[in-house]
């Protein structure tokens, strides 16, 4: 991204966007129990968090959290809840484009759980195995391109294509994949590319 979507961003949240939004992805909230981990303290990364509501989720579950995020604004607000509730959540600025220079200086094999939500970039996603720790899982859900009447994303460039996050994902074991309307807990019907996959346990490459 260059500085201007930096700056439009946080014109964004300095202008109180997102505010209401607090409640954590409804994809995250189903598998979050399910994930099977290992110890007392896994580790998660939120990539592009904005606000931070999925970080604070995980983070109340036990999770440490790295969240990471281009706009300052947003990962302020982030840090301001997670301290006054004493969360493990780490604000991390970083401009997530281009992909392929996205997860430099990430430790490889680290994380439990790789998060992505309503962020397009399939070459990012793509990538994201390399990150993950044996064993660990990745959810990823994307705006997808309809011609229903839905909230989200004017601009098909912010949408993926049928099909598109599956192979993003086929270096994992595919555990849930869906395609089509879905209603937040805000009431908003959105148009999404769901993905939940795992790393196989005995993967090093």
């Amino acid at each position: 991204m260059s500085q201007a979507d930096r700056d439009k961003w946080n014109a964004r949240y300095l202008a109180g966007a997102y505010e209401a939004r607090t409640h954590p992805s409804a994809l995250l909230t189903h598998w979050a129990g399910r994930l099977q981990v290992l110890g007392p303290a896994p580790r998660a990364v939120d990539l592009a968090c904005g606000s931070g509501r999925n970080a604070l989720f995980l983070a109340r579950r036990g999770w440490q959290v790295d969240a990471v995020d281009i706009s300052p604004v947003a990962l302020a607000r982030l840090r301001g809840a997670a301290d006054a509730e004493g969360l493990p959540v780490k604000c991390v600025e970083r401009d997530l484009e281009p992909a392929s220079s996205a997860l430099d200086g990430f430790s490889e094999r680290c994380y439990n759980l790789a998060l992505s939500i309503r962020y397009t970039d399939i070459p990012l996603v793509a990538a994201l195995p390399r990150i993950l720790a044996p064993g660990g899982y990745l959810i990823a859900e994307i705006h997808l391109i309809t011609d229903k009447t839905v909230a989200g994303p004017r601009n098909p460039r912010f949408r993926v294509a049928p099909g598109e996050l599956r192979r993003a994902g086929s270096a994992l074991e595919l555990l849930h994949y869906r395609e089509g309307l879905v209603t937040d807990p805000d009431g908003r019907t959105v148009a999404v590319a769901q993905l939940v996959g795992r790393l196989s346990n005995t993967s090093t490459g």
